[in-house]
């Protein structure tokens, strides 16, 4: 059996979609569960789509997931040049194209616009060229003189417009296609540049590609490909094709909805590893009942015909659980690093940082939720003081004014602000009372806090905000509750 050997093969077009992705981490995983390899090949046959800067994405956004290709633009493996463009200037594709139509598998075509526009039919609710072969009755004499005068043409693949074709896929079973689908694609564009479909055949063929990763919008299109496999007498990839990506309302995945690129998720505050190991179960399930992999275990436990037929749903709110899950696990040292941006865009005040970063880092699904949670310690927010009446607690506002105006004295006294001094020093009232812990705690939180829900509790937030400003809240709390 040969080399396991896959491609991911963008254009760069943009920001790298989650779907895109996907691909490129099946065709990785793959390839590295059988000991293959993982190729980049750039495909920019489509030159007014090109944006300036996308083979940069392209390339960091592999090196930041760890989907490191063994050959690509920057590592020749012999097969070369990986960039499409570079391969049409060295005449590849039109020798290939002009191989097919010695063989009667393809043809020159030089219908002009208003031709080709006098064919349009609606399919589908869509307005569609369908070819008539036209100019396949050309002789050949009449084909080299339009050639010799400089008329513009295209080469079309020559398939059959009767009888069916049939190809087996490895997720989705045998596809029957019945060939007056087929329409004569163009193989070489007006320009002189390959169309993706039949550069795609060429170069997989050439790159020694084996298992052919993509969207299962191509099983449609894989018998034009199948059949220029056959013409020329190659052996056919192993197709792999995934099901499609859709957002929770079931409509495809736009790049409109706002997180439907890599760049955007991570601009939104998630984690790379986190994004890796979500994007590698839309569509895949794993034999274990787990959901949570790094990229080596995925390697070891990807078997692709574990992939699914039916639609995945990208779920934002599983993605931001699993997100939180590996934000709990990672090491605080690089956390801290991390979280640090998000604090100093809401804290300017001289605060303990680190334990800030402590208190949040269990209690976060992604760093923009930082915000939210510590905005209350740069500034005490305006509350409603009917907060103090908590039915748990055992609390009112009558019964919170009463103890914070027990304890404001001790405080003001308490020259130790450690959160263990402050919490033996509030236990210590608890006791004279004969109450339970929260029916002091309680309050005492929410007027230093002003707020329901903490990353922590009273005496912690005290020991962040020092002696004076908890005083001052304090204060504040019973001014409130007096009137």
């Amino acid at each position: 059996m040969s080399k396991v050997r896959t491609r991911f093969a963008p254009s760069p077009t943009g920001r790298m979609h989650v779907g895109n992705l996907r691909t490129a981490l099946y065709a990785y995983l793959i390839a590295k569960h059988a000991g293959g390899d993982f190729l980049l090949r750039i495909e920019d046959t489509d030159q007014e789509r090109l944006v300036e800067g996308a083979v940069d994405i392209i390339y960091r956004t592999l090196e930041k997931t760890g989907l490191i290709h063994d050959e690509g633009p920057d590592k020749d493996g012999g097969v070369g040049p990986y960039v499409q463009s570079q391969r049409q200037a060295a005449g590849i594709y039109l020798q290939y194209a002009k191989e097919l139509i010695e063989k009667g598998e393809a043809y020159y075509c030089f219908c002009d616009k208003e031709r080709l526009d006098s064919l349009k039919t609606q399919v589908a609710g869509k307005e569609i060229v369908i070819y008539d072969k036209h100019c396949l009755s050309l002789s050949k004499e009449e084909v080299e003189a339009k050639l010799a005068a400089g008329v513009p043409y295209v080469i079309r693949q020559n398939n059959p417009s009767t009888g069916t074709t049939s190809f087996v896929d490895d997720i989705y079973g045998e596809i029957t296609v019945d060939n007056a689908e087929l329409d004569d694609m163009i193989l070489i564009k007006s320009d002189g540049y390959p169309t993706y479909n039949f550069a795609n055949v060429v170069d997989d063929h050439l790159m020694g590609i084996t298992h052919v990763v993509r969207g299962n919008e191509y099983l449609s299109s894989s018998p034009k490909y199948n059949r220029l496999y056959e013409a020329f007498g190659w052996e056919v990839p192993t197709y792999v094709h995934c099901p499609l990506i859709t957002d929770e309302e079931h409509k495809k995945l736009s790049k409109r909805c706002g997180h439907s690129s890599f760049e955007d998720l991570i601009e939104q505050g998630f984690l790379t590893e986190a994004i890796v190991n979500f994007v590698a179960l839309l569509g895949w399930s794993p034999e274990e009942d787990r959901e949570i992999f790094t990229l080596e275990e995925l390697i070891q436990a990807f078997d692709y015909h574990h992939i699914s037929k039916a639609p995945s749903v990208f779920d934002y709110t599983k993605l931001k659980w699993m997100n939180g899950e590996y934000m709990k696990a990672m090491d605080f040292e690089v956390f801290y690093e991390m979280a640090l941006p998000y604090m100093k865009a809401v804290l300017t005040k001289d605060f303990d940082l680190r334990k800030i970063a402590a208190m949040v880092k269990t209690r976060i699904e992604i760093f923009p939720d930082i915000a939210g949670l510590i905005d209350f310690f740069e500034e005490l927010p305006a509350y409603d003081t009917a907060m103090y009446a908590h039915k748990k607690m055992k609390t009112t506002e009558e019964s919170s004014l009463e103890v914070l105006k027990e304890l404001l004295p001790r405080l003001m006294a308490q020259e130790d602000y450690s959160n263990d001094a402050l919490y033996e020093l509030l236990c210590a009232y608890v006791g004279e009372k004969g109450c339970k812990n929260g029916y002091v705690m309680w309050p005492v939180r929410t007027a230093v806090s002003g707020k329901q829900m903490t990353p922590c509790g009273a005496t912690e937030i005290m020991e962040i905000l020092g002696r004076e400003e908890s005083v001052k809240r304090i204060q504040k709390a019973i001014e409130l509750l007096s009137c």
